[in-house]
């Protein structure tokens, strides 16, 4: 039986948590021999939750009834591992849409078992901040909700310091992924929480992929009533995540060891590495129109996935970009997991 108390004290103490892609075959519809392989990698790999129907699930399976199919399948997977090993893992369930949808949503992933909702405000930039608020309070009614902080380059927006700061308070908000992928913005949100009186119930998680590394490693101080506290990114919630999960959970690792000791010479050295491996997946320089297929694309090589295809048949790879993915994963083989799978896939397929 999956324990939703222990994946709350887990998600608290920091987790890596991959933002799941979707397993298309050749016709475009859900391969879910491949979908039930990937959950199977992220649960071996060490995942500590598992985020699905988000951004890189492709928020369109709402529009082809793929929505509940897919949370069904990775929640049943969950527990089959958690049945099998007796280790509890955090189920995330994307939400989206105006209160009403976002409300529905929630209702369902509940029914599926998940623990939260990584409340997305993709697609409501016309909607006021008090809508925003309010859409929060009425999905925290329902189950526990994790803000986004979405990046302006794939449907986000800026919101203001006051906003963060009612976010916060909100009892049912459990934490907050900052994606802004934006220094000053990122600040803020951060000094929001370390503020609010719901500061130590409230844990950030990155979801900056171009600056891993320095979320990990930075720590934000602040006066609170005359007295220093720090607030730090405690997991990561991330694209980058669903790729080379393996050596992600290696990393967070070493970065809680580093807070112990004070050593981070050797994560300071692979910020950069990490970034230009995130450069060639995420494709920035198309303005990320190539991020979803790319990290299909990963996938692929590595047996996991049939296809890098995706929902929408103009989304691909952008020119270059397969070269791009060639060169880093030979720059940083460190890096990169594929023994690890290569090693154990076959028992991945077999299991029942």
């Amino acid at each position: 039986m999956h324990d939703h108390r222990k994946a709350l004290e887990l998600f608290h103490e920091g987790l890596v948590i991959p933002a799941t892609p979707l397993a298309l075959d050749e016709d475009r519809k859900l391969d879910e021999d491949s979908m039930r392989l990937l959950m199977r990698y992220y649960l071996a790999a060490g995942s500590g939750g598992i985020a699905t129907a988000v951004h890189s699930t492709q928020f369109a399976i709402r529009d082809c009834g793929l929505f509940e199919p897919v949370i069904s399948l990775v929640s049943q997977e969950i527990d089959r591992y958690e049945d099998r090993t007796g280790r509890t893992v955090m189920k995330i369930c994307g939400a989206c849409g105006d209160i009403q949808q976002a409300v529905m949503e929630a209702g369902i992933a509940k029914a599926n078992g998940y623990d939260a909702v990584l409340l997305s405000p993709g697609g409501l930039n016309d909607r006021s901040e008090e809508y925003l608020i309010n859409r929060t309070e009425e999905v925290a009614a329902v189950m526990p909700v994790i803000g986004f902080y979405l990046q302006s380059a794939v449907g986000g927006r800026v919101f203001s310091y006051g906003y963060w700061s009612r976010i916060a308070s909100i009892d049912g908000v459990i934490g907050i992924k900052c994606a802004s992928f934006n220094r000053y913005t990122t600040f803020d949100v951060m000094r929001a929480v370390a503020n609010s009186p719901r500061r130590d119930d409230v844990t950030m998680y990155t979801g900056n992929d171009d600056n891993i590394i320095s979320d990990f490693l930075s720590e934000y101080s602040f006066m609170i009533d005359g007295k220093p506290y720090e607030k730090v990114f405690e997991g990561g919630l991330l694209g980058h995540f669903c790729v080379w999960t393996e050596k992600a959970v290696s990393l967070l690792r070493m970065v809680k060891e580093a807070r112990r000791t004070g050593d981070y010479g050797q994560l300071l050295a692979l910020g950069p590495k990490i970034t230009d491996m995130n450069a060639a997946v995420f494709d920035p320089k198309n303005g990320f129109a190539g991020c979803i297929p790319g990290i299909n694309e990963v996938l692929r090589r590595q047996g996991l996935m049939s296809t890098n295809l995706c929902l929408d048949p103009e989304e691909t790879l952008s020119p270059g970009q397969a070269e791009e993915i060639t060169r880093v994963t030979e720059s940083y083989p460190e890096l990169v997991d594929d023994r690890f799978i290569i090693e154990n896939i076959d028992k991945w397929r077999n299991q029942a």
